[in-house]
C-alpha cells in the first residue's frame, strides 16, 4: 500500500489523499472527484498538469502526450503520477461543473445479450448487468475485461441511464485487436464479462444553453448517440448538428434512428460526410449528406461556431485535425469536449 499523502490542487479549492501505490487520477476516481482525463494510459495529454511542489514519479507514458522538455519544466500526467510526499499541483484543464460531480466507480459482471454487426468492421455489443444496474452519465466510457487475461479495453456506452442494466457498446474491429478480435467467435451470447467504470468527461454540460455541434467518426458514434438519446429522453431543447465522417455509404449505420431525432429534438440536423465514395442521389439513403473529410465539411458549412459547444469523438487523427480548425474559428478551448479513441499500449 505505501504511505498516504495530501495533494492540493490549484486554482481550485480542492484537496485529497493519495496512496503511494495509486496514481493521482485513480485516487480521484476513488474519492468521487472528476479530474479531466481521457485515455488513462499516458497517451492523450488530457490530464496534463503542472507540479508546483512535491516528490513524484511517473510510470511509462508516451512523449506524444508529454514531451521531454515539458517533463523537465515540471509538467506531469495525472494518470501516470505517483506522489511520495505532500504535493501541490496546478490543474491546466478542469471543469468546475463536473469536478465534484463524479459517478462512483463500479465493478460489475455482465452477460452478453447480443453481438450485432453494424458494418463490415463495427459491431454492437449488448450486455445485461448482473444485479440490474450500472450507473453512468451519457457520453462516458468503461473498461471491459479481456477474458482469460488481466487486461482490459475501454469503450463508450451508447445507451442512457433509462436502461441502467442494459448496456450497448459500439466497437470497431481491428486486425489483431486483443478484444475486438474476440468479437468473431471468441465471445458469444451468454458469456460473462467484467466491467469497470464509468470514466470520462465527455458529458453534457447542463448549465450551458448554447447550440451543440457534434463531430464523430467510426465507433465515435457511441458516446454521441448516448448524448442524443439522453437529450431526446429528457426533452432537451438545445439545437444540435451532428457531422459523422465515414468513407463509404456502407460505413453508415443507425440511420433510421438518427433521422428520427429530427422529430424527437427541437432543432436537429444530421450530416453524414463521405470521403471515398458517395451516392449520386442522397435520397437513396434517406438523408442529405456531404462529401469530403468530416473536419473539412464542418469548416465549410459552419459560418459561425462561436456560439456553440463542440463535442468530438473518434480516431485521434480526426480529433487532432478538428481542434486547431475550431480554435482558429474562435471556439474557446473550454467549449471543446473530446474523446480520442487511442490504441492501448498494452
Amino acid at each position: 500500500m505505501g504511505e498516504t499523502h495530501r495533494v492540493k490542487f490549484e486554482p481550485v479549492d480542492l484537496e485529497m489523499e493519495v496512496e503511494e501505490s495509486e496514481t493521482v487520477l485513480d485516487a480521484a476516481f476513488r474519492q468521487g472527484i472528476t479530474l479531466m482525463h481521457g485515455c488513462r494510459e499516458g497517451q492523450c495529454s488530457a490530464c496534463k498538469s503542472f507540479l508546483i511542489e512535491g516528490d513524484v514519479q511517473m510510470d511509462r507514458y508516451s512523449t506524444f502526450a508529454l514531451a521531454d522538455y515539458e517533463s523537465e519544466e515540471g509538467y506531469i500526467l495525472l494518470c501516470k503520477t505517483h506522489v511520495y510526499s505532500d504535493a501541490e499541483i496546478e490543474l491546466i484543464n478542469y471543469d468546475e461543473e463536473v469536478l465534484r460531480d463524479a459517478v462512483p466507480l463500479q465493478k460489475v459482471t455482465a452477460t452478453v445479450r447480443h453481438l450485432t454487426p453494424l458494418t463490415h468492421d463495427i459491431v454492437s455489443l449488448g450486455l445485461t448487468v448482473s444485479g440490474g444496474r450500472f450507473d453512468f452519465k451519457p457520453g462516458q466510457y468503461s473498461d471491459i475485461s479481456i477474458p482469460g487475461t488481466d487486461q482490459h479495453r475501454s469503450f463508450s456506452m451508447a445507451t442512457t441511464t433509462t436502461t441502467p442494466g442494459e448496456l450497448e457498446f459500439i466497437i470497431k474491429k481491428y486486425a489483431g485487436g486483443h478484444f475486438s478480435g474476440l468479437l468473431e467467435g471468441g465471445i458469444k451470447v451468454g458469456d460473462e464479462l467484467e466491467i469497470t467504470g464509468p470514466y470520462g468527461t465527455f458529458t453534457l454540460r447542463a448549465k450551458s444553453d448554447r447550440r451543440i455541434v457534434c463531430i464523430g467518426g467510426g465507433a465515435g458514434m457511441a458516446p454521441i448517440l448516448s448524448l442524443l438519446r439522453h437529450m431526446a429522453e429528457t426533452e432537451n431543447r438545445r439545437p444540435v448538428t451532428f457531422y459523422y465522417g465515414a468513407r463509404n455509404p456502407t460505413d453508415l449505420f443507425y440511420l433510421p434512428e438518427i433521422m428520427a431525432m429530427t422529430d424527437r429534438l427541437v432543432d436537429f440536423t444530421f450530416v453524414p460526410c463521405l470521403s471515398d465514395t458517395w451516392p449520386d442521389d442522397w435520397t437513396e439513403l434517406g438523408v442529405e449528406g456531404d462529401t469530403g473529410f468530416v473536419t473539412d465539411v464542418v469548416n465549410r458549412r459552419e459560418a459561425d461556431l462561436t456560439d456553440a459547444d463542440l463535442y468530438l469523438c473518434g480516431p485521434p487523427p480526426m480529433v487532432d485535425a478538428a481542434i486547431p480548425i475550431l480554435e482558429s474559428r474562435g471556439v474557446p478551448t473550454d467549449r471543446i469536449y473530446f474523446d480520442k479513441f487511442t490504441t492501448s499500449v498494452i
